[in-house]
């Protein structure tokens, strides 16, 4: 295909009179496709139009049913189905499991040891930003298997909860 003068103000009157792409394109004939034409109308210049391709239609908003208010800061409930996979409304699920998980033991903080100081029986839970100055790991003894120690692990490595719990909407 190549873009003759015969072509080309075929495509600008087209264009003009505001057929869209496709039209033109099917006009032009040739094996012309849409994106040939919207390249060749920009590469002339032909960015603007007098007459919008498509007649525009009057915007119309259906009335919406008033929603009722709920307290600040609350979440709308979702509605659940008998099939959604056993998914449970959380009034059935109860409030345990929307509590953190409870720390087993009170973490004892170490001596604060660096990089440069720290050995493998030494518990490597990162205290502070690794940016600042006074950036250093715990250094408590570390529990067996653990690069931490028996707190840090806890906190580390807490239980994973059943799927049925895991879901929250």
């Amino acid at each position: 295909m190549a873009w003759t003068e015969e072509r080309i103000s075929l495509l600008t009157k087209l264009w003009t009179d505001g057929h869209t792409a496709s039209q033109i394109a099917l006009a032009l004939g040739e094996a012309t496709t849409r994106n040939a034409v919207i390249g060749k109308a920009h590469r002339l210049g032909l960015s603007g139009r007098p007459v919008p391709a498509r007649a525009e239609r009057p915007l119309t908003r259906r009335p919406s049913s008033p929603k009722p208010l709920r307290p600040h800061g609350q979440k709308q409930a979702r509605a659940h189905t008998p099939h959604s996979l056993g998914a449970r409304p959380l009034s059935a699920r109860g409030a345990e499991s929307l509590q953190p998980m409870p720390r087993l033991i009170d973490i004892p903080v170490g001596p604060g040891v660096s990089l440069l100081k720290i050995t493998d029986k030494m518990c490597k839970w990162p205290l502070g930003h690794p940016g600042d100055e006074n950036f250093r790991f715990c250094g408590n003894g570390a529990s067996a298997g653990s690069p931490y120690c028996e707190g840090h692990a806890q906190m580390a490595y807490q239980p994973m909860l059943p799927k049925r719990d895991r879901r929250t909407g």
